[in-house]
Formats: structure tokens, C-alpha cells, sequence
């Protein structure tokens, strides 16, 4: 079944592009007819478009796996806030930072300077500081909570983009491509869908438009954790259950070596004795053995005399 239909992108105007003048000639498939000087977007290609991409987003959310939303329009802002932070997903709303996927080791280091900020107000450090300095580190962390705050759970790469407004977010597009990142993006009829993996033709300028949008977009994901929430409990029972059965048979199996145990320490024990038994038989004829040739010898002796007197 279909996440949106033509009727409600229809009233959410995502049927309205750009004026002609300022098209791409690469959205030329996607562009339905020009009125008043206004390129209309195909609404039947954009319902397929969603469906697609909320596919994959769904399956990569059951996986496991973060989609980083990107969305720094002033209109917008509070709209992407909203929606991406209610699945659990990191976002941009402020200034793309330069470098963030390329160079991400560095974005979090900043990160991490804004939770050691944290621990020094946790610790009773902060007292031990002038008022200047106070102030210098307050400062300090509301810029980092205003630009990296929403990205403080990425620990590492995002598995996808998610950009509105291709033609702004450039810079995004750029790094997710050189890193092999798919995107996901909104695309209006004045930018170029030559990068964009996932392509969903539509208004990205209204905020009617992108809220239908991102509605199925993120009730996807919703349903892509749900599903993955559901797997693991399962798994948990079933690992329960199997405990359940393992542990009587585990104890049984020690019952039955023990048993054995005991049975081959038993004639062990009877066979000790008369081993002891025997020991001192034999090592009494080794000791009458040399004392035979002595009797011999000394038996001799007056023999050899006599005959050498006659």
C-alpha cells in the first residue's frame, strides 16, 4: 500500500517547482508541464519515489543502521527538529560544518570537549573558576550544543543522508559522495538529481510540502525500530527457553560424572592394599639372594687345604 497519494501531495503543493528560467534541464523527466511561466513536478512519479526510499529507510533502521537528516532552511528548521528527533535520528537544522563526514574524527573531538564540559558542571570544578572563565566555557558550550548538539549520539558515520534542498546542502551531497554515503534527498526542478541515490521530486521550499514528505519518510523508520525491537525480544525468549531446557540437562550430566567418578575411584581404593601387601614379599627374597654364594665360598676353603696337605 502506498505511503501518500497524488490527492494529499497535491494539497501540500508539492507539485510546484521553480520558474522556468531557473530550471536544471537534468529534471526535465521528472517536470509534468509549464503554466505561467512555472514548471509542475509529476505527483505520480514523486508518490513512487517515496515509497521507494521509505523502503530502504525502513530496512536500514531495522538494521540497525543511523540516517543523518539534513535541513538548514530558516522555515524548516523546527519541522525537521521535530519529526527526525521523535524516531531517534541525528540532524542538522544549523550550518552544515565543513568536513563533517570527511573529517569526522575532529567533529568528534568537539563532541566529546562539550560532554567534559558537562562533567566539569557535575564535579564541583566549575566553583573553583573565576566568573570569566565561566562565562568563556558557558559560551563556549551553547555553541556546541547549538551546532553539534543533535549529532552528539553519532558516534560514528551515518549509513545514509537524508538532504532537503540539494541545491543549498551542496557541500553535504559532496562529502557523502566522495565517502560512498547514499543520499536521500528532496529534489525541487532548479537543482541537479545527477548526485542523489534516492531522488524525490517535489516542492522543497514549502513546508506543507516537506512535512507530508518526512511524515512517511519517518514512519517508516518508526516502523523499521518497531520491527527491530520486536526481533530482539524474541531472540531474548527464545535464549530464555533454551536456558530453561539447558540447565536441567547441564545438571544431570554433572550428576551422571560424578557417579562415575566415584565408581572408578572405588576399586582404586581396593587394589592400594594389596599392592602394599606385595611390596614387602618381594624385596625379601632379593635380600637372601647374595647371602647363598658366601655359604659356598666359605664351605670351599677347607677343601682346597686338605688336598694340598695329602
Amino acid at each position: 500500500m502506498s505511503r501518500t497519494n497524488f490527492e494529499q501531495l497535491l494539497q501540500a503543493g508539492c507539485h510546484f517547482g521553480h520558474l522556468r528560467r531557473k530550471w536544471n534541464p537534468a529534471m526535465a523527466p521528472y517536470i509534468f508541464m509549464e503554466r505561467n511561466g512555472i514548471h509542475i513536478i509529476d505527483l505520480n512519479q514523486t508518490v513512487a519515489a517515496i515509497d521507494q526510499a521509505a523502503e530502504v529507510l525502513k530496512r536500514m533502521a531495522r538494521d540497525g543502521k543511523k540516517i543523518l537528516f539534513v535541513g538548514t532552511k530558516k522555515q524548516l528548521k523546527e519541522l525537521v527538529a521535530q519529526k527526525v528527533s521523535a524516531v531517534g535520528m541525528p540532524y542538522v537544522i544549523e550550518r552544515w560544518p565543513g568536513g563533517m563526514l570527511t573529517n569526522f574524527p575532529t567533529i568528534r573531538k568537539a563532541v566529546k570537549k562539550m560532554a567534559t564540559i558537562d562533567k566539569l558542571t557535575q564535579d564541583g570544578t566549575y566553583s573553583n573558576l573565576s566568573k570569566r572563565e565561566i562565562l568563556q566555557i558557558t559560551r563556549q558550550r551553547a555553541k556546541l550544543e547549538k551546532n553539534l548538539g543533535s549529532i552528539a549520539d553519532l558516534s560514528r558515520l551515518p549509513a545514509a543522508l537524508f538532504v532537503i534542498d540539494v541545491l543549498k546542502e551542496n557541500i553535504a551531497v559532496r562529502e557523502a559522495n566522495r565517502l560512498g554515503i547514499p543520499v536521500f534527498a528532496i529534489v525541487d526542478t532548479n537543482s541537479d538529481p545527477s548526485n542523489i541515490d534516492y531522488i524525490i521530486p517535489a516542492n522543497d521550499d514549502a513546508t506543507k510540502s516537506v512535512d507530508a514528505i518526512l511524515t512517511a519518510c519517518c514512519d517508516a523508520i518508526a516502523e523499521g525500530l518497531a520491527e527491530r525491537k520486536a526481533e530482539k525480544g524474541e531472540e531474548a525468549a527464545q535464549e530464555g527457553d533454551e536456558e530453561k531446557v539447558e540447565k536441567p540437562r547441564r545438571e544431570r550430566i554433572r550428576k551422571v560424572a560424578k557417579k562415575e567418578e566415584t565408581l572408578e575411584e572405588a576399586p582404586a581404593a581396593e587394589e592400594a592394599p594389596a599392592e602394599a601387601a606385595e611390596a614387602p614379599a618381594a624385596e625379601a627374597p632379593a635380600e637372601e639372594a647374595p647371602a647363598k654364594p658366601k655359604r659356598t665360598r666359605k664351605a670351599a676353603a677347607p677343601k682346597a687345604e686338605g688336598e694340598a696337605e695329602a
